[in-house]
């Protein structure tokens, strides 16, 4: 029951996540990058803070007189993986198409494992490299790459896919040793809020007004993607490890297109439908074949 409520987290923070990239696209209209990151995150913490004073309080008191030194060190490199992973894309967006931004975002599958494989934290089941070639086969159909030109802000969204990936293998550590996901969603959206602020304050115009005129999309990439997506991401890896977990999330491109579809009007190809099967059996490979495997033994 726990694994299938893990895959529901799963599945519904990436589908929140790729109807997000519709309004992170839309949000910088009149705002820079870093101030839309700043507005976006910290409404995602005054989202999540009051859950964590009324469910977890009592909760983070025990558990963080054990091992508090270990939740603030992986806390902050969770936080600064958000930063920076977020960071990257939202600013390569400026300089590069969403269906670019969309297809080297899920670079991040591949470089979850492979990162795995070379620190030897644990062995992988074989399923999860073909489930990777399917998952980029199908990112790489599913966004058009092939009609779009590469742009120097793709090199952006690659670089913020290795970021994405330490963000889930940080974050498959930390769930493994304490069970505080509101809080650990609450310190991650205020460290992300925290950078992005004092960078957008240095090099970009702070205009409340300006910021007013994005609120639909704030409020959107905020609240949901910003908050309460995240906090999905930690149920999601308390019970899938973050190589599987990484396989599932790319279905954030699948949901992003049909998001096009149905609110921009963005006609699916057949190229489009078959990238979507792709991904969906890369998903369905990594998690079924290990439970075949189990089901001998």
């Amino acid at each position: 029951m726990s694994k299938t409520i893990s895959l529901l987290s799963a599945l519904l923070c990436t589908f929140i996540w790729g109807t997000t990239f519709i309004a992170q696209d839309t949000g910088m209209d009149d705002i820079g990058p870093f101030t839309f990151n700043a507005v976006r995150f910290f409404v995602g913490f005054l989202a999540i803070f009051p859950l964590v004073l009324l469910f977890e309080m009592n909760k983070l008191k025990f558990e963080l007189s054990f091992k508090f030194k270990t939740f603030a060190v992986l806390s902050f490199l969770i936080g600064i993986s958000l930063f920076l992973g977020s960071a990257l894309q939202q600013v390569a967006l400026l300089y590069t198409d969403v269906a670019n931004a969309a297809f080297f975002t899920i670079f991040y599958v591949p470089m979850v494992p492979i990162i795995i494989f070379l620190f030897k934290r644990k062995s992988l089941h074989w399923s999860v490299w073909p489930s990777v070639i399917l998952c980029l086969i199908g990112g790489y159909l599913l966004t058009n790459f092939y009609d779009a030109t590469v742009r120097l802000g793709d090199s952006l969204v690659i670089l913020g896919a290795l970021f994405w990936s330490t963000h889930i293998i940080f974050t498959g550590i930390i769930v493994t040793k304490y069970n505080l996901p509101l809080t650990l969603g609450a310190i991650q959206t205020f460290i992300v809020a925290v950078f992005s602020l004092v960078i957008g304050l240095n090099y970009e115009e702070f205009i409340f007004k300006n910021i007013l005129n994005e609120i639909d999309s704030i409020l959107y990439a905020g609240v949901l993607s910003g908050g309460f997506a995240f906090v999905l991401q930690i149920y999601a890896q308390k019970n899938i490890t973050p190589a599987p977990a990484a396989i599932i999330f790319s279905l954030e491109g699948v949901f992003a297109t049909i998001a096009a579809w149905f609110l921009l009007s963005q006609a699916l190809d057949i190229n489009n439908l078959i990238g979507c099967f792709f991904i969906l059996s890369g998903v369905l490979l990594s998690q079924l074949l290990p439970l075949i495997k189990n089901t001998n033994q």
